[in-house]
């Protein structure tokens, strides 16, 4: 094909990327119907469709999902090129997407990049927080954030916390109500506070740990959040027993406005890690912002 066609290529691969014309459009900086145009013009040249179209979304037919994963990947390296090639003209720029939990976003992402950002003005960070065990090369995140044990083997990844203690509260009027379990099947009886997980469509299963002895407790109550930070506000305001990392309540506790719960059943993790794609070559951005994150004792 000759190269004035990869301009309709590139414009393929976006609307592909994102399913919608109105969204590629968006990132492309033009407009729905001449991105439509430029779309209908390559399929023409090529003979073959390449997309699917419908009034409520847009998927690539079977010759679309050959030819996009053929093309993603190389346009996506030509971009990192680009940008390794830019970063050598003055300071280091370019954007670091995120993708991590609320937890790990509040309390060990931002202390660190709060001091890192000023001293780097020209590199973005874009942080998702979400609970999905998010695909980060799928949805083009830069890094990612989990415990150690979850970060796949093909994955670098680079430790930025200590290891992690869950535990289990209430407050003081709660307890009050509704006097303490002793034993981890005692929380059956009780107002228990949901995590929903959205990539198993369940709620997260209490993981508890004395000694050698392991159990997994599925608990219910009335409340159930997708983030930690909601959990621990009900936690406070008497809604039920929270299941949370262990320093985020350790101010409540020490303060008389929680209570732990199942102390001898509080569990350790291997600490949180950041981790992205070993065949990556990292551009000097996503390398600065490896290296203030990383943990270091």
């Amino acid at each position: 094909m000759a190269r004035e066609g990869y301009g309709d290529l590139l414009a393929f691969v976006a609307v592909a990327r994102e399913r919608s014309f109105t969204r590629a459009a968006a990132q492309l900086g033009v407009s729905q119907s001449a991105l439509s145009h430029t779309v209908r013009a390559l399929e023409a040249r090529l003979g073959v469709r390449l997309l699917t179209r419908t009034t409520r979304s847009v998927a690539p037919t079977e010759a679309g999902e050959q030819l996009y994963n053929k093309l993603a990947p190389r346009f996506d390296e030509i971009e990192s090129d680009l940008a390794e090639v830019l970063e050598l003209r003055d300071s280091p720029r370019g954007t670091v997407r995120i993708s991590a939990t609320d937890y790990a976003a509040n309390a060990l992402l931002w202390p660190r990049l709060s001091a890192f950002m000023p001293r780097y003005p020209d590199i973005k960070v874009e942080i998702i927080t979400d609970y999905g065990l998010t695909d980060i090369v799928a949805e083009r995140y830069d890094i990612g954030v989990r415990l150690g044990n979850q970060v796949a083997q093909d994955m670098i990844a680079v430790r930025i916390g200590p290891d992690l203690r869950m535990a289990m509260v209430a407050s003081p009027a709660y307890l009050q109500a509704h006097p303490a379990p002793q034993a981890p099947d005692e929380l059956a009886a009780h107002n228990c506070i949901n995590l929903r997980l959205p990539t198993h469509g369940g709620c997260y299963a209490w993981e508890l740990a004395n000694g050698d002895r392991e159990v997994q407790v599925r608990v219910q109550g009335q409340l159930t959040f997708n983030g930690t930070y909601p959990m621990l506000a009900g936690a406070l305001d008497g809604c039920g027993v929270a299941y949370l990392p262990e320093d985020l309540a350790k101010e409540h506790v020490a303060a008389g406005r929680l209570c732990w719960v199942l102390e001898e059943w509080f569990p350790t993790f291997p600490g949180l890690h950041i981790y992205y794609p070993s065949r990556r070559q990292s551009s000097r951005a996503l390398s600065l912002v490896v290296e203030a994150l990383r943990y270091s004792t």
